[in-house]
């Protein structure tokens, strides 16, 4: 039978509920009413304060921090739990919170969900199965999100929000209200060059005459009233001897994915 494995310099509180088979490495921290299910592996450094109940072959990455206090100022230390799933990952920085009384005490993740470096679920949100966060995606309290959803980089959903399943939230998108299942919403892209990096180049011991051939091909490529192959032309019969402009163009040639204007 296969049999725990915990680190010497693990602290594991007498209260908690360890199953065989369970990995916890140096240095992490499992608190009073902790129960871990079957084949979890908690990483070194990671921490899980309870009340807490995670099922089997979950993952705990280092310096996740797993079933804390809620924040949220009218808390008052009240007994209140998170409850997981199985087959989880939390990585790097993760913090999940448990429940508050005025949420109805619990916060709940279902099986199979991947959580990107950085991401939260806050107090009182139901997570269900098989959904993905990106990094430093973050829910707001009482958020409810469904099957299958995928919550983009850096995406904050609002409180009392909900996210219907198969619904995949691009990158950096403000959630505010309710995003209906099947759906793809992202916030539009209005990113904006400006023209030559002029004071950082300068740093770096770009000379007068490197900066003002640079100069003049950002302004054939983003303010002279020429498409980009056109720009390209021009840089290339007037700037042609400027092995900076050289690159510039190889590197816009060579663009899969086009490139910011």
């Amino acid at each position: 039978m296969t049999t725990q494995a915990i680190h010497e310099q693990a602290s594991v509180a007498r209260g908690a509920k360890i199953a065989t088979s369970v990995t916890i490495g140096a240095y992490a921290v499992i608190g009073e009413d902790v129960q871990l299910g079957e084949g979890c592996i908690v990483h070194s450094h990671a921490v899980i304060t309870g009340p807490t109940v995670a099922g089997r072959k979950n993952i705990f990455h280092p310096f996740s921090s797993v079933g804390g206090d809620p924040q949220d100022l009218k808390f008052a230390g009240e007994k209140t739990r998170l409850l997981i799933g199985n087959e989880n990952t939390f990585r790097e920085n993760v913090t999940v919170s448990r429940g508050t009384v005025g949420g109805g005490g619990v916060t709940t993740i279902g099986n199979g969900s991947l959580f990107m470096a950085s991401s939260h679920v806050a107090h009182d949100c139901h997570v269900g199965n098989q959904t993905i966060f990106a990094n430093g995606a973050t829910l707001a309290g009482h958020v409810t999100v469904e099957d299958f959803a995928t919550v983009g980089a850096f995406s904050p959903v609002h409180q009392f929000c909900r996210i219907g399943r198969y619904a995949y939230i691009g990158a950096s998108t403000v959630i505010t209200q309710d995003v209906p299942p099947f759906s793809r919403v992202v916030t539009e892209r209005q990113t904006t060059s400006y023209g030559i990096n002029a004071i950082g180049l300068q740093r770096k011991g770009f000379s007068a005459e490197r900066l003002a051939a640079l100069k003049i091909a950002y302004r054939l490529l983003l303010r002279a009233k020429l498409n980009t192959t056109q720009a390209l032309e021009e840089m290339k019969k007037t700037l042609g001897g400027s092995a900076d402009v050289q690159e510039l163009i190889q590197f816009i040639e060579s663009a899969e994915r086009g490139i910011v204007k």
